[in-house]
């Protein structure tokens, strides 16, 4: 079984990238909580890799793998602007651990925004309380107003179908996330585009949803 195998079988949505070239394309073209580097990509290595996103001003941890362990590469890995970094052969639970440390400094939950926020066509009104789509008033229950703004609140971070059960519904049984979804889909019939293939409210497989405004 690969590592992204094994990192799937955990929950993650994993998105492999052969080349460096391929990773650099993939980082900036979507929205990822983290990347992974292997050192001795193909093409491009992770170290120059490393250094492009970070000139790239991407500010997504980056968690370097290489079988080389001497001090200077490490060095150089963090210099260039990498959070951590892992030695092979490791273990895959200590990996596991280092993931999680790193996701947790991304969920750290952004200032509420004040006033108005705008994405697309859209402007909610955060203390009126109101959305306004391409100049015409949304109609958002109660309920739905304050799931988009938990998800306005924490914006880019991968929030799970219990963790928006628990804030926004304030249940703390896991046994209705149907709803979940259902208030979800009623939101993207009404900010996206194209409910089938949102913009905005993404679901993440195996974890839960993601606001990318």
């Amino acid at each position: 079984m690969t590592l992204a195998d094994r990192l799937e079988a955990e929950g993650y949505a994993v998105d492999h990238a052969g080349t460096g070239e391929a990773a650099l394309e993939r980082a900036a073209a979507d929205t990822f909580d983290l990347v992974m580097l292997d050192i001795m990509l193909p093409g491009q290595d992770g170290f120059e890799v490393c250094r492009l996103l970070r000139q790239q001003r991407l500010e997504l941890p980056i968690l370097m793998l290489t079988a080389r362990s001497l001090t200077v590469d490490k060095v150089v890995g963090l210099k260039l602007g990498a959070d951590d970094y892992v030695t092979k052969p490791f273990d895959f639970a200590e990996l596991l651990a280092r993931v999680e440390v790193l996701l947790r400094r991304v969920r750290v939950t952004p200032p509420p925004p004040k006033g108005c926020f705008r994405f697309g066509g859209i402007q909610v009104n955060i203390r009126q309380a109101d959305v306004i789509r391409d100049g015409q008033l949304v109609a958002l229950s109660a309920r739905e107003f304050k799931l988009l703004r938990y998800f306005i609140e924490h914006r880019g971070a991968t929030l799970s179908r219990e963790e928006l059960l628990n804030r926004v519904w304030e249940y703390d049984s896991a046994s209705c996330t149907r709803t979940v979804d259902i208030h979800v889909a009623w939101l993207r019939q009404k900010l996206e585009d194209n409910p089938k293939y949102p913009q905005w409210i993404q679901t993440v497989r195996g974890l839960g949803y993601k606001f990318t405004a």
